[in-house]
């Protein structure tokens, strides 16, 4: 196993995503993002439900703590750019803090 600093949690399913494919592809996407980016030090890890179902994809990165939801193509960017090479979680996405608990977080219309 490589050195890492932060653990990336990726729920793959089968009830987040219509069978899991969405999110297993999001899982897939993820895996290249972090290779496309060497020396960040981020282990990924295919995870069953985190008993947030329906708002899959689910991402959480330890030891941070951050919880993101509803994960899609352009949210993996973010996440692997802002939050593990620029440790900078992407405050929009977030719905979960560890110590904190869930964060009122809304849509771009302005709807949580």
């Amino acid at each position: 196993m490589r050195t890492h600093h932060k653990h990336v949690l990726m729920c793959t399913g089968p009830r987040c995503t219509e069978n899991g494919l969405q999110a297993e592809e999001m899982f897939q996407q993820l895996g290249q993002a972090i290779d496309a980016r060497p020396g960040i030090g981020v282990k990924r890890t295919r995870t069953h439900c985190f008993a947030v179902c329906k708002q899959g994809p689910i991402v959480a990165v330890y030891p941070d703590g951050v919880w993101y939801r509803k994960v899609d193509a352009a949210a993996i960017e973010r996440i692997v750019d802002e939050h593990l090479v620029g440790g900078c979680p992407v405050e929009p996405l977030i719905f979960h803090k560890l110590g904190i608990g869930d964060l009122e977080v809304c849509d771009e219309g302005g709807q949580p």
